[in-house]
């Protein structure tokens, strides 16, 4: 009898019943349950189809169809919205603007293609590496959407072998040549938007990042495959970061594979002394990544370079293979960070460096002002890590940073050459359970 009072007290008091813990972001708040709501488009329920053949764009991959491929979109627009379809085929274009009540699917297939010539992408004001200014369109442009959705089996190829190819050579003319300096076009971006989906196509090849996301809120990106080549040296893609989120809240990258030469994830949000007080700028907020594979990358999840406050990171259930860092805090010194809470658990492969933190100093610019700016990372936390790797902390005290309660938990590190560690210089760091063996080669 009393078992039975017992058990109806526990259902009195929690009417879900035997339920799982609720899972929580790093700094204990509940993660809403709109991170497990994953729904695949669908395009029957998003308005009139708007087949790209259908009104007048012809399937020739050697003709250029900007113009046209716009006129539908703008067509789908003025008729109250509706989904702008990719048939199979490939279809060369300049940069496209989606807009509202508009949709991007691409069938199996499909291959939208952007132009080899810069000239062929809008030159405006948007935003790039920390900063608003004039730059070049993507090829894929959406701005101020509500419930903007990319979908299908087909492809977005940024065609960027003559890019690259340029690039290496300015690059080996001026070694003093930036990003931004040698003119590339992003493969797409996503600006000031909410309930965003963008699922299942392949996002390859990219001139430059491989897909921005700007002051946008409720992203699900779904089922990509991203990737751009690292290798030969003359042909590798230069910045083509996979996925850069810069001021966003509320993202869940989940079955994602992406290998391209840079950093896979980077979380953006500005630069330069004053930036933490720029409208433009901003932190990154409630992100979670999960059940994704890396290959190779400069990093699978990276804080910087560009960035202010990166608050309830999460990566977990990941493979990585081929990687060059797990986890890099980029500590900028001209530019005032705080990167916290953030979580990386149930991660197994290879790479060369598991954490990397060291100042980043690439373009550094006081702009003219004297005196670093201070930054720190506090509440990091790794667990359940299965790595075969060559340096495992690959980290440095500095003063223009601190470090703290970083815990390290459950973790079977294979190393190709055993050194010891100092790590007092982080502030109340807790290890449980770790393991670094020496292995004689990486899995």
């Amino acid at each position: 009898m009393k078992i039975y009072l017992a058990l109806l007290c526990y259902i009195l008091l929690f009417p879900n019943g035997l339920k799982a813990q609720q899972d929580v972001f790093p700094d204990g708040s509940v993660i809403p349950t709109w991170f497990e709501e994953v729904v695949a488009t669908d395009i029957e329920k998003l308005g009139r189809n708007y087949r790209l053949t259908d009104y007048g764009v012809i399937m020739d991959s050697t003709v250029l169809q900007t113009e046209a491929i716009q006129k539908v979109i703008d067509l789908a627009y003025e008729e109250g919205g509706g989904v702008v379809i990719v048939p199979k085929g490939v279809f060369l274009s300049g940069s496209i603007f989606f807009k509202q009540g508009t949709h991007l699917h691409l069938e199996e297939g499909a291959v939208l293609k952007g132009s080899d010539d810069v000239s062929h992408f809008d030159l405006l004001d948007t935003r790039i590496e920390g900063q608003n200014l004039k730059y070049f369109a993507a090829l894929v442009n959406a701005d101020g959407l509500d419930g903007f959705t990319i979908s299908g089996k087909g492809t977005l190829d940024g065609n960027g072998l003559r890019y690259w190819r340029s690039f290496w050579l300015r690059r080996a003319f001026n070694p003093e040549c930036t990003n931004l300096d040698e003119m590339r076009p992003r493969l797409l971006f996503v600006s000031n938007s909410k309930n965003v989906q963008v699922s299942g196509i392949r996002l390859i090849n990219s001139p430059f990042w491989t897909s921005h996301y700007y002051k946008c809120e409720n992203v699900k990106i779904l089922d990509l495959y991203i990737y751009a080549p690292h290798s030969p040296a003359h042909e590798k893609a230069p910045s083509s970061d996979a996925i850069d989120l810069d001021v966003c809240t509320n993202v869940l990258v989940k079955n994602c594979f992406m290998s391209v030469n840079d950093d896979a994830i980077a979380l953006k949000g500005g630069k330069g002394p004053h930036a933490d007080q720029d409208r433009n700028n901003g932190g990154n907020y409630n992100i979670i990544i999960e059940d994704c594979e890396f290959g190779f990358c400069h990093s699978a999840l990276t804080c910087g370079s560009e960035s202010v406050h990166n608050n309830n990171i999460i990566l977990r259930r990941t493979k990585v293979s081929q990687a060059t860092r797990l986890l890099w805090l980029k500590m900028r010194p001209d530019t005032p960070q705080v990167y916290e809470n953030i979580l990386l658990e149930d991660i197994h492969g290879n790479v060369s460096n598991m954490l990397y933190i060291k100042p980043w100093t690439q373009f550094f610019d006081l702009k003219g002002e004297e005196g670093i700016r201070f930054s720190s990372a506090s509440n990091i936390t790794l667990r359940n890590i299965n790595l075969s790797c060559d340096i495992v902390f690959n980290t440095q005290e500095s003063d223009q940073y601190s470090l703290s309660n970083f815990t390290l938990e459950n973790m079977n590190i294979a190393v190709s050459e055993l050194k010891e560690y100092n790590l007092d210089y982080i502030q109340n760091l807790k290890t449980i359970n770790v393991k670094i063996n020496f292995s004689e080669a990486k899995d």
